[in-house]
């Protein structure tokens, strides 16, 4: 018996029969997760551009994001309500007791309480460099986290619109087209000015930079 919900687009079914369903997630609950969890955390990704904008859309999942120093913690702080997975690039690998090692290749962990329950965290683990937030676009580039982050007035931490979107230039989905244009009216010149550069940096002759710059 097909399980599946009815109206799913084909890449979205071919991915849940390959790994499973996933509940859409949101940042609220992300902060309900970890309640007395000791470490850093912030929010990426669309939920970062939309708590920034105020410009609603539709979420696949929520960006939890974290340091790669922190998993053990993580592990120890779910431990017992919640299973870690390593993803290293659709590969799969549950982190135990047995195991609790990250593979090195390895830049994201989904949550989920039970082989039978749905995904519902993906958690991006961010490397540091003595302290400082590593660019994985270009592990040349760190930057406080206070200077790449801000905190909303729900008291959640995001990352700051143009890292998200310096991120998301690399696909320039349907999605991320929107939440670039949503998000370049809110943004000042020097912000502009600095994401500009940083795609034409990291992807030169990209079609946004002449659009951020105006």
């Amino acid at each position: 018996m097909n399980s599946y919900p009815d109206g799913l687009p084909p890449e979205e079914l071919a991915f849940q029969r390959l790994y499973g369903p996933w509940k859409v997630s949101t940042p609220a609950e992300a902060r309900q997760l970890l309640e007395g969890y000791d470490g850093q955390w912030w929010i990426a990704g669309g939920w970062a551009i939309e708590a920034f904008t105020g410009v609603r859309r539709e979420h696949e999942d929520v960006d939890l994001s974290l340091w790669r120093r922190d998993i053990e913690s993580l592990r120890q702080h779910l431990k017992g309500s919640y299973d870690l997975w390593s993803n290293a690039g659709g590969s799969l690998r549950p982190l135990t007791d047995q195991r609790p090692e990250q593979p090195d290749d390895a830049d994201q962990i989904w949550l989920r309480q039970h082989a039978l329950a749905p995904w519902e965290f993906d958690v991006v683990v961010n490397p540091d460099r003595d302290g400082r937030w590593v660019f994985r676009r270009d592990p040349s580039l760190d930057y406080p986290l206070d200077d790449i982050t801000w905190v909303g007035q729900d008291g959640i931490r995001y990352l700051n619109p143009e890292m998200a979107l310096a991120y998301k230039a690399k696909l320039s989905r349907p999605k991320d087209e929107q939440d670039l244009t949503a998000t370049l009216p809110l943004l000042t010149p020097d912000r502009r000015t600095w994401l500009a550069d940083l795609i034409d940096h990291l992807h030169p002759g990209h079609a946004w930079p002449p659009r951020i710059r105006g």
